[in-house]
């Protein structure tokens, strides 16, 4: 069982750890970046869409980091059964949880809006029609929102679950 737990939590650690890393990278830099480069910025997120698959390795990332972190809870607390869920640790575990399942839903909205500002770009030629630049519009700023949001969350969730073991309640 010893040796399940450290997997758990080695999948847990990295794989969050490049979910996190990677949702501030596109929030911070890539994202401000293509809205910087003019008629250059849709090609290149649609080759980090389309070739590189960046959303589904992120939804990967998220859901092994989920998988991974629900088992450990559930491990730790005997089945949602036992004392330690009262204890400092599991209650810092266990916000930060529900922050990384926060940050996961969000995440997920981002990657859909993503994707369909892709479609939507690869519908476009040359300049887009007014109707096609508002919807543009319209889900880049869905999608700045939800970025928000779920980096938001998931730092908070990294901030409870790096200290949880030191809460005394």
């Amino acid at each position: 069982m010893t040796y399940f737990i450290w997997l758990l939590r080695l999948v847990h650690i990295l794989c969050g750890a490049f979910w996190f890393g990677g949702n501030l990278m596109m929030m911070f830099f890539v994202v401000p970046t293509v809205r910087e480069m003019g008629e250059a910025g849709p090609k290149f997120v649609g080759h980090l869409v389309l070739k590189l698959k960046i959303t589904t390795i992120m939804s990967i990332a998220a859901g092994l980091t989920a998988l991974a972190g629900i088992s450990l809870y559930w491990i730790d607390s005997s089945g949602l059964t036992s004392a330690w869920m009262k204890s400092g640790a599991g209650t810092g575990f266990g916000i930060g949880a529900v922050f990384g399942i926060i940050g996961f839903v969000y995440g997920l909205m981002v990657g859909r809006t993503t994707n369909a500002m892709v479609n939507l770009g690869g519908q476009v030629q040359g300049k887009p029609s007014p109707e096609q630049a508002a919807q543009l519009g319209l889900l880049q700023k869905r999608q700045g929102n939800y970025s928000k949001i779920s980096a938001g969350a998931l730092t908070l969730s990294l901030v409870f679950m790096s200290i949880a073991r030191y809460f005394i309640f």
